[in-house]
């Protein structure tokens, strides 16, 4: 039981990526890394989410919400260049708590950063699939197999990415480069467009008033507790 909470020394956390049978390459570059940050920030649900907030509940107010998350993403990455500085190795969050926290709480961030990885790319797959077929016009990519709502779209486009991923990280890099630029490109284009053609009413009030019902149902509650 108690080596389940045995901790691993920044040594030989070192010790261990140096080995030549385990050793990793360095084939990426501070330009790989600042692309591929970028590449994260700006996701699938950024040209459709925030259009469709904005437009529906919050108005210009969401504005204030990307400013929170802006503060609260320069915190983490604060944290996460701190812990790299400490323990230099790859591993990102399984390292940092093995290293800290022992085996165990280690094996659970490492299967939660699986997990993780794995819903995003489901999500962001989704994501691109829906976007392709409403451009190429083949329903969203869907289909029927076996009584199941098969997205094949989505199914290739993993494929894709698998394909690139295990063909080598610089070819990774460089894919992710070319998306990186499309996504930066559309989102400065409407940026330039929505400027020029916005006029000042539409951003007033900021920020929509609530909805009577819900008001009255907190009020409700809040009472009923009191």
């Amino acid at each position: 039981m108690a080596g389940r909470w045995r901790t691993k020394s920044v040594e030989q956390s070192i010790a261990d990526t140096d080995e030549p049978e385990t050793r990793l390459r360095k084939d990426l570059n501070w330009w790989d890394l600042t692309v591929f940050g970028v590449s994260v920030v700006i996701g699938a649900g950024i040209f459709t989410i925030t259009a469709s907030t904005a437009g529906n509940i919050t108005g210009p107010a969401i504005s204030i919400s990307f400013v929170i998350a802006a503060i609260a993403c320069g915190l983490a990455a604060l944290c996460y260049a701190e812990f790299a500085s400490t323990v230099p190795v790859a591993g990102s969050a399984y390292t940092f708590s093995y290293a800290t926290f022992g085996e165990f709480i280690a094996w659970i961030i490492g299967w939660d950063l699986i997990l993780e990885f794995a819903v995003a790319a489901a999500v962001v797959a989704k994501g691109w699939s829906s976007y392709l077929g409403t451009v190429f016009g083949f329903g969203g990519g869907t289909a029927d197999f076996g009584g199941l709502q098969l997205d094949w779209g989505a199914l290739l486009i993993i494929a894709f990415v698998t394909v690139i991923l295990a063909w080598g990280t610089k070819l990774s890099a460089e894919v992710s480069l070319a998306i990186t630029v499309i996504k930066v490109a559309v989102v400065l284009l409407v940026v330039v467009v929505g400027r020029s053609t916005s006029r000042p009413p539409t951003s007033r009030p900021s920020s929509r008033p609530g909805r009577p019902g819900r008001v009255a149902a907190v009020r409700n509650s809040r009472c009923s507790r009191c």
